[in-house]
């Protein structure tokens, strides 16, 4: 049921009554500016206020640039954050799925723009979600240039809201990373992630509810909120500088459909690739998660990334090196398993323990 705002015969009928307010919207932008002006880059012309933003492209960097594009979100992972008042991070979780998503093909990040709707704009809410944006542009070196903020009564409950993040960035024509050069023998690595990310959250939801536990109840070596509701890791920075070192096969952003489903994704047909579930050290969280839920422990591995949030391919010959600089670029990576010929015509995952 919709709720609606009742007015008498008599009443004054204006866009404020009706539940949109102009002067919140304009006082956010006025807050918003500064903040995204600190992720600007020289290329930025025009930024934050107008009704489009302007780029130059980077052709001092790139002879021939192609344009790489991403769009979108941080699913109901936003209900914690909106039911635990921690708003901050969540935006690092926006531009991370779609940072990481850009990365996978070798494409450097240009420019991020967020769509925020909410049914009442509650400016300090608004203001700290882009705080976490802007933030997650100084990651992983994206300007912040503009969005959309949509105050929508009766489709939002009061000031609840909802997020969608757009990314764009370049790469040089030829130098791209599409999973072509995969083949037997070639060495997977993972990067290890900071929680279950942005993904698998109306499960988790679920567990809490029926667990009866609470964002506040302690685990681990903190709170079961602080654990859940850590940031998606943004790997933009160490990856790009891998790819200036390293001839790197194929990347994999593990996010929904988890090692499962996301890895044959950047595979040619007829190759398998095998994981060693052992190879590298799972957090405490997801151990939780499986058994406070009905999920199998291989079921587990389609809907959570387990602990590994992006997947390398290299050659043999450069895992060593790889392991060793990724390390230096202060990411905990693993050796965690190989490519194989496969029988199956698709190409698919094995997970072995």
């Amino acid at each position: 049921m919709i709720d609606t705002v009742n007015f008498s015969p008599t009443s004054s009928l204006n866009y404020l009554n009706a539940g949109v307010d102009i002067n919140a919207g304009n006082n956010l932008i006025d807050r918003i500016k500064p903040i995204a002006k600190t992720t600007h880059h020289l290329g930025v012309m025009a930024g934050i206020g107008g009704f489009a933003s302007m780029l130059e492209l980077p052709l001092n960097k790139y002879k021939h640039p192609i344009l790489v594009a991403a769009a979108d979100g941080v699913g109901t992972k936003l209900r914690l954050a909106i039911e635990s008042g921690i708003h901050n991070t969540i935006g690092i979780d926006l531009v991370a799925m779609c940072v990481n998503d850009v990365i996978v093909l070798g494409a450097e990040p240009l420019f991020f723009l967020d769509y925020y709707a909410t049914g009442k704009l509650d400016i300090d809410i608004a203001e700290s979600v882009v705080q976490g944006i802007a933030e997650g542009c100084i990651q992983s070196g994206a300007a912040l240039v503009g969005g959309e903020t949509a105050e929508m009564p009766d489709m939002y409950q009061n000031s609840d809201y909802d997020l969608a993040g757009f990314c764009v960035g370049a790469a040089e024509k030829g130098d791209t990373i599409d999973g072509s050069q995969v083949q037997v023998g070639d060495i997977l690595l993972g990067l290890t992630s900071s929680g279950p990310h942005s993904n698998g959250y109306s499960l988790i939801r679920k567990i809490l509810e029926r667990s009866q536990n609470r964002l506040s109840t302690t685990f681990s070596d903190g709170t079961l909120g602080e654990h859940l509701l850590k940031p998606t890791k943004i790997y933009v920075k160490s990856l790009l500088h891998l790819h200036k070192e390293i001839n790197i096969h194929a990347l994999s952003h593990i996010t929904g459909g988890g090692l499962l489903e996301n890895i044959p994704r950047v595979l040619p047909n007829n190759l398998s690739a095998v994981i060693n579930a052992t190879s590298w050290p799972r957090p405490a969280i997801f151990d939780w998660l499986r058994e406070q839920s009905d999920e199998s422990n291989e079921e587990s591995y389609r809907i959570f990334n387990n602990g590994i949030g992006m997947v390398i391919c290299v050659a043999a010959k450069d895992s060593k090196l790889a392991l060793n600089l990724l390390t230096e670029l202060g990411e905990a990576a693993y050796q965690i398993g190989y490519i194989e010929a496969s029988k199956q015509a698709a190409s698919h995952v094995v997970i072995r323990k």
